[in-house]
């Protein structure tokens, strides 16, 4: 996983092709499809009980851990925004003070969270007012999996500082180690030791603490050889706030997502045990399409940053086109093999006969979100590469309004082939939204004078 930082160090201008973008893509499209299976890993552990109950409780465990870190995301997105355009203006200084400014959010987030990890718990039971058994199994899940949060957001800060310098090889390598150490720990303790929900929770904390630990080793090995940065760097006020507006942002913007998810769930919820555990499997699906997606998305954060950053306008324009096209081709291969394929899994993940029902009926519209969702996904990397938070927290806020909205009229008349309607709405009018802004930002930010990358 060692990489000569010499040898990634850009020119002022660079060349954006197919091989760039895939160089970037595919190791993280490899490293997202690991997250997904990790997913699909531990419903097939708590699928293996039978139980309803049980399966219901780790969807909306996870739901209340994503709401939580999904809104703190921006340690990622952030970071790999941030540092990509100081890579691009060749400053490998401000990349170091970037990495150390993120891990102290980090640090100090991480540990608050697992202080509140029972009030936490207990937010998600009175949102989601499942039933008794799937609030045991949620409040199990939450409390467990939360004492690992000062791990699983340091992981955040370096996954971004390794994507703005566009090492997608050693992001693929730490989110290896993370997801496998993850899925071998629940595996021998949800089931062979027979924890369930509890095993899941503690298998997923052992996996952030080994990638951390891998992490941090291979981070601070690359800062000894680099230049000298001291504290007065770290804390300058003018990067600081630059830091948090961004972060502010992105985290309104996650939230906004999120909020869409809880909805979701909550919705689905309200129709039984067995439609809330249907749709967990099914969102596994859109899950694991959209980490294909987020391989594209990673490239454009990095290369649109890294544009930003040298001032080179064709480059820019470049990753936004064969971001789009490659994306594209992805979600239709994504959609075609659910298509031929999601029954068969459907199987694999549940015994429970009346979910495996309920889901094959709904698997049409969990296939066809990889092709809603490309737009949005291409459209964010190229909106947090060059750091334009501003359009992306509002967009993300429209369509979660459309999304409320179209779920509120379409779920009494259709159910819930209204709510995956409604969700359908959201991704489209997000992508659709930022691509329409795309233009004018562009002409502002690569205009004659000094960048203007943040609003």
């Amino acid at each position: 996983m060692s990489i000569d930082s010499k040898a990634l160090r850009p020119t002022r201008g660079f060349t954006v092709s197919n091989r760039t973008v895939l160089a970037i893509a595919v190791p993280m499209t490899l490293a997202y499809m690991t997250t997904p299976l990790l997913g699909l890993a531990d419903t097939a552990i708590i699928g293996q009980y039978g139980d309803a109950a049980l399966l219901g409780g780790l969807a909306a465990g996870a739901l209340v851990f994503n709401v939580v870190f999904t809104t703190l995301n921006f340690l990622r997105s952030g970071t790999t925004g941030l540092v990509a355009q100081a890579f691009g203006a060749g400053d490998a200084g401000e990349e170091q003070a970037v990495f150390w400014r993120a891990f102290l959010i980090a640090l100090g987030l991480g540990l608050l969270i697992a202080i509140m990890a029972p009030l936490v718990a207990a937010g998600g039971i009175g949102f989601l007012g499942a039933e008794p058994a799937v609030n045991r199994a949620l409040d199990t899940y939450v409390r467990i999996r939360l004492l690992g949060a000062p791990a699983a957001l340091i992981n955040y800060a370096l996954l971004g500082y390794l994507l703005g310098r566009g090492e997608g090889k050693a992001a693929l390598g730490l989110q290896i180690l993370l997801n496998g150490t993850n899925i071998a720990f629940s595996l021998y303790l949800g089931l062979h030791l027979g924890w369930n929900v509890a095993g899941v929770a503690w298998g997923t904390v052992g996996g952030e603490l080994a990638a951390m630990l891998a992490g941090m080793a291979i981070v601070l090995s690359r800062f000894r050889t680099g230049p000298r940065i001291d504290l007065a760097r770290i804390a300058d006020m003018a990067s600081v706030g630059r830091m948090l507006s961004l972060n502010r942002d992105i985290m309104i913007r996650s939230f906004a997502l999120l909020a869409t998810f809880a909805l979701f769930a909550r919705q689905g919820a309200q129709f039984g045990t067995v439609t809330l555990a249907a749709n967990a499997v099914l969102m596994n699906f859109f899950m694991a399409t959209a980490f294909f997606l987020d391989g594209f998305a990673t490239a454009a954060e990095q290369l649109a940053g890294r544009a930003v950053g040298a001032r080179d306008r064709n480059a820019f324009r470049r990753t936004v086109r064969l971001c789009a096209v490659w994306g594209f081709v992805l979600a239709g291969v994504a959609t075609a093999a659910l298509l031929a394929w999601g029954g068969g899994l459907i199987a694999f993940l549940t015994t429970a006969e009346d979910v495996r029902a309920m889901a094959t009926a709904f698997l049409p519209w969990a296939a066809f979100t990889a092709v809603s969702a490309v737009l949005a996904f291409e459209m964010d990397g190229v909106f947090i590469g060059a750091t334009w938070s501003t359009d992306m927290r509002n967009i993300m806020l429209l369509a979660l309004a459309a999304f409320a909205a179209a779920m509120t009229v379409l779920t009494p008349l259709l159910g819930n082939h209204g709510l995956w309607i409604a969700l359908h709405i959201f991704l489209l009018m997000r992508g659709l939204g930022l691509a329409a802004m795309l233009p004018r930002r562009e002409r502002a930010t690569f205009a004659p004078g000094p960048a203007r990358t943040v609003s």
